[in-house]
């Protein structure tokens, strides 16, 4: 048994901190964390697993992304190689550093990706030849509630609809239909990240939404098959590896937001109340005090985590804190999130040989989900008297008798569908059941030629919508999203070919849409960007397709107006579709500026 492990890690002042000259309320001294109340000077005082101060760069105890990966990235890489399950989740207001410690940004990577080079450089270096590694990824996304697999884009053509998200009693909570992809490199783990990191930034433009609100989930799943040389028996030993970004916990009244951003936020505040919930329910379980009663099912987010939270994992929580002043409420409420956390305590095992078992389980119950089909659609149900029998009996029938034959149709048509409804429940867990035993008894080729399959999906969905898909494409001038969001800044390109390419929305059947985009304001048909070859450099023009709202360096153009744009120029579509105009200079420059912040120039 494990407590869940906790590190707090304060950041240094943001802009807009420091235009409010706030003061730092946040003092750590070895493992504890102090927060000053800025009103009446009263301390508080907490203790975690760890304290980082990654305030100020230029105090001796400042904690780096180096500091926080050997700490916590190395545990988790250790937990896994044993065998257990482990989860790694991020908490904390809106800004205050979850994505930067998980993710980070251009050359200052977090915990995922340090951690996935780390593992693929141990798998690299092991001399064991009994042993052999496999690993699988996947990334999804909880959007107001709703499930998308970022992996997979013709899952998400519905994206209002979101995926299933269903418990078995074997497996515990999954998502139906969500893809994981088999990874052989930290390259490729880094092209599918981007891929996922795309695929987000793309949803959510479509969805009008200009901020990473919402819970991103990737999870790796690490297998060791050791062979026996005696026996020449393989053993399984498998891991999943859950690495959680959270929604940043707001104040609608601290963002000034309304309308959808509002219904955005409100729901994100009410999964991450529901796991508040979940913790302070876990928490008193784990002293003794609680009735036993963990309210999983309140949001997908927490029914989702529910082995990370109070099962069978090891888990680790970072909560990310404002240093400000201006701040004192939401990161009060962190820190005491974070103390209620510490107190959870997990049963954690080593999965060993868990398939063999789990898919004997699963056709078992297949065979008894057959066998109760059977029954219940094989049973005969009484039938009313034919037309002859009627004629046969008494013609004259008391009210009674009337009432009786009404009631036991009644009871008939009653009785017929109730077993239609059973008959559908079966068949349904029979299908979810034969799925389950269909995804695990899949080999290692089947999964890399489904991968494979999914990016040709992924390409072909890409180059219908006018994205790069290739390195020739980066070589060309291109569009390059901007976004609030340093994940999905730069990770949206659109190249721009030789001759024309056409502006607009998707769903224009009259002229044919290169650069499509979706919002308010974009037009059916928005406007024409003209690449023109010439020397050594393009002359690229955009023109105004009518009085389509379109805006270059900030001026808002006239009606059919025509211009020519230049490298680094920003160019606005409509209300969201934000852009920089890219020249790529050299091999590969398009790529470096795709990860690099597009806000500089």
């Amino acid at each position: 048994m494990d407590n869940v492990k906790v590190a707090v890690r304060v950041r240094p002042f943001n802009n807009r901190e420091k235009e409010r000259k706030a003061q730092c309320i946040i003092s750590m001294q070895g493992k504890s964390t102090t927060i000053k109340n800025p009103d009446t000077q009263e301390e508080k005082t907490f203790a975690f697993d760890y304290s980082y101060w990654s305030h100020s760069p230029s105090d001796p105890h400042f904690a780096t992304q180096e500091t926080v990966f050997n700490d916590l990235g190395v545990l988790v890489l250790e937990n896994a190689w044993k065998g257990y399950n482990t989860s790694l989740f991020a908490y904390g207001q809106t800004g205050s550093g979850k994505s930067y410690s998980m993710v980070g940004y251009g050359e200052d990577r977090g915990i995922i990706p340090c951690a996935c080079e780390e593992m693929f450089r141990r798998i690299e270096e092991s001399d064991d030849k009994a042993v052999r590694y496999k690993v699988e990824a996947s990334m999804l996304e909880i959007y107001n509630e709703r499930v998308r697999d970022l992996f997979n884009p013709v899952k998400n053509q519905k994206a209002d609809v979101g995926l299933k998200l269903r418990e078995h009693p074997s497996t515990g909570p999954y998502i139906e239909g969500l893809k994981s992809l088999p990874v052989q490199s930290f390259e490729q783990f880094q092209e599918i990240m981007d891929s996922g990191t795309s695929a987000r930034t793309v949803a959510a433009t479509q969805m009008n939404a200009t901020s990473s609100r919402a819970h991103t989930i990737f999870t790796v799943i690490f297998t060791q098959t050791t062979t026996n040389r005696e026996s020449m028996k393989a053993m399984d030993k498998v891991s999943r590896i859950n690495l959680v970004d959270l929604a940043g916990s707001e104040r609608a009244v601290s963002t000034g937001a309304s309308g959808d951003r509002l219904k955005e936020g409100a729901a994100i505040n009410k999964s991450l109340s529901a796991l508040g919930n979940c913790i302070s329910a876990l928490a008193d379980a784990s002293s003794g005090k609680g009735k036993g009663f963990i309210p999983y099912r309140d949001s997908t987010l927490t029914w989702l985590l529910k082995e990370s939270l109070g099962g069978n994992a090891r888990t680790i929580m970072i909560a990310a804190l404002s240093p400000a002043d201006i701040n004192f409420e939401e990161t009060l409420s962190t820190l005491r999130y974070a103390d209620r956390a510490k107190r959870i305590v997990n049963t954690a095992v080593v999965n060993e040989d868990p398939n063999e078992k789990l898919v004997r389980e699963l056709r078992n119950e297949v065979e008894l989900l057959r066998k109760q089909i059977v029954e219940a659609g094989g049973g005969t149900i009484p039938r009313p008297p034919t037309k002859e029998e009627e004629e046969a009996s008494v013609v004259s029938k008391s009210k009674t008798e009337q009432l009786l034959n009404e009631a036991a149709e009644a009871a008939r048509k009653e009785a017929e569908e109730r077993a239609a409804r059973e008959l559908a429940a079966y068949q349904e867990r029979l299908a979810e059941s034969q799925r389950l035993i269909e995804n695990l008894t899949k080999t290692w080729e089947e999964r890399e030629k489904e991968g494979k399959e999914l990016e040709l999906q992924r390409r072909k969905m890409m180059e219908d919508m006018g994205l790069a898909v290739s390195e020739d494409d980066l070589q060309l001038p291109q569009l390059v999203n901007l976004n609030e969001d340093p994940q999905k800044d730069g990770a949206v390109i659109y190249p721009l070919r030789e001759g024309e390419s056409n502006v607009g929305r998707p769903d224009n059947k009259a002229v044919k849409i290169q650069i499509k985009l979706i919002g308010l304001n974009i037009a059916p048909f928005h406007a024409v960007i003209t690449n023109v070859p010439g020397g050594q450099a393009s002359t690229l023009r955009l023109r105004v397709v009518g009085s389509s709202k379109t805006w270059v360096n900030g001026v808002l153009l006239e009606k059919d107006a025509e211009v020519t744009i230049n490298h680094n120029d920003r160019i606005l579509f409509g209300n969201n579709h934000l852009f920089r105009l890219h020249y790529p200079v050299g091999r590969n420059r398009g790529r470096r500026a795709r990860r690099a912040s597009c806000w500089s120039t």
